[in-house]
């Protein structure tokens, strides 16, 4: 089985691009925040993954038109490698994430654009609850601090 699902936040625009044949592909790269961080702050350990994403099609016309540095978004697809010759004749080794699905995380105004929009019922000024699970839907002896998310 080959599945990736990744939340993370956009590194710089989406680039459109179209293949000889008329296919759009869109091109961009997440930083994905590591769960755990290492606390030593002398061992310069990254605290974010970026990734390589890539779609095709309808998929990558809506992420060109509606997605742009910063925003978080979540992507659902495959990891696919593969490796080409660059000009300077060196072999080169890409891995990278081929979505299938996209999606907006949170609202605009989380991604610092407050437009009442939440991505759940469309157009909607109400405020948000939150969706952090409640301890009681987990049992009796569960506390909201044992929740590992």
């Amino acid at each position: 089985m080959n599945k990736a699902i990744l939340i993370g936040r956009l590194t710089r625009d989406p680039e459109l691009r179209m293949t000889q044949a008329g296919t759009p592909v869109c091109t961009f790269t997440i930083a994905v925040d590591r769960r755990f961080v290492r606390r030593d702050e002398s061992s310069n350990q990254p605290t974010a993954d970026f990734i390589p994403i890539v779609t095709w099609g309808k998929t990558a016309e809506f992420c060109n038109q509606y997605f742009s540095k910063g925003r978080l978004i979540g992507i659902d697809g495959r990891i696919q490698t593969r490796n080409y010759e660059a000009q300077d004749g060196t072999r080169r080794f890409v891995v990278e994430v081929i979505a299938e699905n996209v999606e907006f995380v949170g609202s605009k105004k989380d991604n610092g654009i407050d437009t009442g929009y939440n991505n759940n019922s469309g157009y909607n000024n109400a405020p948000q609850e939150s969706q952090e699970p409640k301890a009681e839907a987990l049992g009796p002896n569960v506390s909201n601090e044992e929740i590992p998310f």
